[in-house]
């Protein structure tokens, strides 16, 4: 009797300390974060993250790119052991607003943190003939239709950057859309679409060389990471505020011991003074957060933009 009730507390002791072993254990394989193609604005962080967290969790950790339309279903269909990850941009939660997905943003996956952010840059090719915000207005009710802005994904924040503008500004440009940020700034580029609102790292080059017009800022304050610019709300379009986001997710169910832990780790690396030189140099800004204050932006930013989209009739 004695010996059967040693072997139960023992067993009771170990299956209470499982969760908490789980966390401490984790991982024991290479982990995968599952991120749009190369060269895109998700793709960037999730090399930096990737790169810096090897060492502290002591295995390898490989950047997946896949197509953007795939890689949350991909995600939250994967099992919820912490070693298939998502990191992407605020499309994952505004774009179910638009259009018809296979996965909830919220019930299918566990959220990590928030990993950077970065206000919107409205930028027009040279050949444009504006130099600010209210010439760019001006011009569009003038021509109502006839001058075009690049897009990528439904819900990214180059496609909400235009639907604010269009909405708030009261003017019709038209949506272009591409398969990506990258292939929407090659076409801003070689001048096959007027304009675009990009980050400030991705624009920031083609400012210097001359390559582009930046005309203003998407933040409500004026940005460090754009100086000398305007806000776009104070040029001429009162209460515009967009910006770029990216955060990291795993599948829904993942043990909370195990999400901490990568909380933790994430958030350590994005604090160091090594990511915020990276991230400022390319135009974003580190900022780590806390899963229930990710899901709070989630949640504030899913009702305001919903409320914009169905304002503006966007489909």
């Amino acid at each position: 009797m004695k010996k059967t009730f040693t072997r139960g507390l023992a067993t009771l002791i170990l299956a209470s300390a499982a969760p908490h072993g789980y966390g401490q254990e984790f991982p024991v394989k290479t982990l995968r974060i599952i991120t749009s193609p190369i060269g895109g604005g998700n793709d960037f962080p999730a090399r930096l993250i990737a790169l810096a967290l090897a060492g502290p969790l002591g295995q390898q950790i490989v950047v997946d790119n896949r197509p953007t339309v795939l890689i949350a279903d991909i995600v939250a269909k994967s099992p919820p052991d912490g070693y298939t990850l998502l990191l992407t941009g605020s499309s994952h939660w505004i774009g179910p607003l638009v259009e018809k997905v296979n996965y909830d943003p919220v019930r299918d996956f566990a959220a990590i943190t928030l990993v950077d952010r970065a206000p919107v840059v409205l930028v027009v090719h040279p050949s444009l003939p504006v130099k600010n915000v209210k010439d760019t207005i001006a011009l569009a009710r003038a021509r109502p239709g006839e001058l075009n802005v690049a897009v990528g994904g439904i819900g990214s924040s180059n496609f909400m950057g235009a639907v604010l503008f269009n909405h708030l500004a009261g003017v019709n440009v038209t949506r272009i859309p591409y398969k990506g940020s990258s292939l929407a700034m090659t076409a801003l580029l070689s001048g096959e679409i007027q304009m675009m609102f990009t980050s400030a790292g991705a624009v920031a080059p083609h400012m210097k060389s001359g390559r582009l017009r930046a005309l203003a800022v998407g933040s409500l304050k004026p940005s460090a990471l754009t100086p000398g610019l305007p806000t776009i709300a104070a040029a001429g379009v009162p209460d515009y505020e967009s910006e770029t986001l990216h955060a990291m997710f795993a599948p829904a169910k993942t043990p909370s011991a195990i999400v901490a832990r990568l909380n933790t780790e994430i958030g350590r690396y994005l604090r160091s003074a090594q990511a915020k030189d990276v991230f400022l140099k390319a135009g974003i800004e580190p900022a780590p957060s806390q899963p229930d204050e990710l899901l709070d932006i989630m949640n504030r930013e899913s009702a305001r933009m919903g409320k914009v989209l169905k304002a503006a009739g966007t489909k």
